[in-house]
């Protein structure tokens, strides 16, 4: 442990020194803004300026790209929060009760509480990272197949916590998403499923695409709609800042976040979108009156940014320890490494401490930056919901065209989310929650590749899911969370029988 600390005091010196400083804040700075337009997120951000970094020495280099990795995280969840469109894809959650306290004139706490969170969550993960990561990597590395697929289903079940009024509703809007999701070249066979001929479904519906199409081209139908033949009377700010009454009420919420991101990062392939709905979830089931969720409760979002926060610095063990990029982000910032002559895996600690532990420090640094940075930016924030609908409404619109245009560059992306758009206006006309089609979308894809692959290990039989002890614990919490709502409001009715009997 000793060695930890002297290690660590070796990092900070490192990450202290002024040109590293300088390098984190443009980071924080560039991955804030990369955040907030649609469409970039936190791979598209570090692709731009991966070439930037080759010139760098390697421990400023990968100061450089986590403080971008981190202020993208950050913010995603500002055009969540203010306007309902997802900055990526781990913020979706932060729309359901985000949106909600905007709409509300709690905008300000809203945006406090997801600083606040993921400050909160980023530092306790890079703890945890500092002082156990090759025990945690081992940990990510026992999950197989069978788990994985464990994990999944445990994952799908959070439908239940997203359903809303009607969970058949919620269940239709989820095989939507899961039918999303089979879309393109199976990677199994290589047969293209639902393609019709069209190219350039090969590679399947980009996810950027089909959230900002299903959330914010259905919002501007929705808002326009609501604004025709009516003087709108903007929304009145109540606060901009959190009060200590709303931190409290977070604190636990941000807590179990930060322990359910973190793990969840450590996963290969899992990532801080599965995170945050898991995170969403475990908070609605826990609530005393879980109604409150999804109209604007603060602990929607303050569980999930601080998941996927979490989750971000999770992310970073298996490729430090083991050399294994658990995200599309980090094989990126692994592709650094190499390209600078540096070799993630077991001999990195030994072999280039200064890079390891300075970037160690750098995450405690830029954990603190981006809190800096984006609190007094909150009430710059908030403005904008002062913006008039006339101006508002086109200029959401003009962001999602050219945020899926950027993705990749395909005029058909723009059809499928206008296609989506529309399908999303209908849904949501009809009382249709669009959480479960996401959730099905970011969870089909690895379900069904885990499930073969399972199927394949046990040459057919199903019973490799409850013959290993963490699949069948997760299928088993599976069932408990989907049956959960049900048994809460019997017990409820029961205690009110009981109160009202005397």
């Amino acid at each position: 442990m000793s060695d930890t600390w002297q290690h660590l005091l070796f990092g900070f010196q490192v990450a202290l020194r002024p040109e590293n400083l300088a390098l984190a804040l443009a980071g924080a700075v560039v991955g804030t803004i990369v955040g907030v337009l649609p469409g970039i997120g936190p791979v598209g951000g570090i692709a731009l300026l991966l070439p930037l970094t080759f010139r760098l020495p390697p421990a400023s280099a990968m100061i450089m790209l986590t403080a971008v990795y981190y202020g993208t995280m950050y913010g995603g969840s500002t055009t969540s929060i203010l306007m309902n469109v997802p900055g990526e894809a781990s913020s979706v959650v932060t729309t359901f009760d985000g949106y909600a306290m905007a709409r509300q004139g709690r905008a300000g706490p809203a945006l406090a509480i997801a600083a606040v969170g993921s400050f909160i969550a980023g530092t306790l993960s890079t703890i945890a990272l500092t002082f156990f990561s090759p025990l945690l990597a081992t940990w990510g590395l026992a999950f197989g197949p069978p788990e994985y697929f464990g994990l999944m289903v445990f994952g799908l079940s959070a439908v239940s916590s997203l359903a809303g009024e009607s969970l058949v509703k919620a269940l239709l809007s989820m095989g939507f998403g899961l039918m999303l999701a089979t879309v393109g070249t199976d990677l199994v066979t290589g047969v293209p499923r639902y393609t019709f001929n069209i190219p350039y479904l090969l590679d399947g519906i980009d996810f950027v695409v089909v959230v900002i199409g299903l959330f914010a081209v259905s919002e501007v139908m929705v808002s326009a709609e609501a604004a025709v033949g009516e003087v709108r009377v903007p929304v009145k700010i109540e606060r901009i800042w959190l009060s200590l009454k709303d931190f409290v009420q977070s604190f636990w919420a941000i807590i179990r976040g930060s322990v359910i991101g973190f793990y969840i990062g450590i996963l290969p392939a899992a990532g801080a979108t599965i995170a945050s709905f898991l995170a969403y979830s475990v908070e609605k089931q826990l609530a005393r009156d879980p109604s409150t969720f999804g109209r604007g409760d603060i602990r929607g979002v303050a569980a999930p940014e601080s998941a996927n926060n979490a989750a971000a610095v999770g992310n970073m063990i298996p490729m430090l320890t083991l050399g294994i990029p658990g995200s599309s982000t980090t094989a990126l910032m692994m592709g650094a490494l190499l390209v600078l002559n540096v070799v993630p895996g077991p001999m990195l600690f030994q072999q280039h401490p200064d890079v390891v532990w300075g970037l160690v420090a750098s995450m405690y640094v830029s954990n603190l930056v981006l809190l800096i940075l984006n609190l007094p930016l909150v009430g710059l924030f908030v403005r904008i919901l002062y913006v008039p609908e006339r101006v508002l409404l086109p200029a959401i619109l003009a962001i999602c065209v050219v945020g899926t245009y950027a993705v990749n560059f395909s005029a058909f992306d723009l059809l499928t989310m206008t296609v989506l758009g529309l399908g999303a206006y209908y849904l949501r006309k009809n009382d249709y929650p669009l959480g479960p089609a996401v959730l099905g979308l970011v969870l089909g894809d690895l379900m069904e590749q885990n499930l073969r692959r399972a199927l394949i290990m046990s040459k057919g039989s199903p019973a490799i899911f409850v013959a290993r002890p963490v699949s069948a614990v997760l299928l088993a919490l599976s069932v408990l969370s989907l049956c959960a709502p049900a048994l809460l409001r019997l017990a409820r009715r029961r205690r009110s029988a009981e109160a009202a009997a005397g």
